[in-house]
């Protein structure tokens, strides 16, 4: 037992493997300590990209670049914005004082941003567009900070292949498609998604 024990002990010192409790009770807290650590990690692998989806989380289905998950009651849509990888297009976002939230958030090199919106008595609209990928939610007042928390191992996690997304470019995988993948040009893009919870999930 005691020979077992010093062996994980050794696994866990050798792989730098360490336990970080975080404070869900403020956004900011949540997005600093996920965002500020490098994470490597992926358990799930799209076309052109890959991301780890974090326990609690399920995987529901693909339509082309935007993947539907499930968390917890709540509906989770994440889009991924090859062609603004590809491109290395800026986020052009300014914080929205009318928002219930909103940030902008700038971490070694990569840009985003929090918008939340009250959309109903105890429904909240969630956007969080990070790392050329955005998920968007709707859920009670309860579920935001899970849903920030979840969002952020997530979009901090995507990593694009380059190679794979230029020979989708140059096979025009992307033709007429560039102004519903191309997020990072506005903030006013729910339109989409709230459409798709209005004819799909009620």
């Amino acid at each position: 037992m005691k020979k077992i024990l010093t062996i994980l002990f050794l696994v866990v010192f050798a792989t730098g493997c360490t336990i970080v409790r975080i404070d869900t009770s403020s956004i900011d807290n949540i997005i600093h300590v996920v965002l500020s650590k490098e994470n490597t990690l992926y358990n799930h692998i799209g076309r052109g990209y890959r991301y780890y989806v974090p326990r609690g989380v399920t995987y529901i289905d693909t339509d082309e670049l935007n993947e539907k998950l499930y968390s917890n009651g709540t509906y989770y849509y994440l889009y991924v914005d090859a062609i603004s990888y590809y491109h290395e297009k800026k986020v052009n976002y300014k914080e929205n004082k009318d928002a219930y939230y909103s940030k902008k958030i700038k971490n070694k090199g990569k840009e985003g941003y929090i918008e939340i919106h009250k959309v109903g008595k105890d429904s909240y609209h969630i956007s969080f567009t990070y790392n050329y990928a955005r998920i968007e939610a709707i859920a009670p007042k309860r579920e935001i900070n899970n849903i920030i928390l979840n969002s952020s191992y997530i979009l901090s996690t995507v990593k694009f292949n380059y190679k794979i997304i230029k020979l989708m470019l140059n096979k025009d995988y992307f033709t007429n498609k560039e102004e519903k993948y191309d997020t990072f040009t506005t903030k006013e893009q729910s339109n989409y998604f709230l459409e798709y919870v209005d004819g799909k999930e009620k």
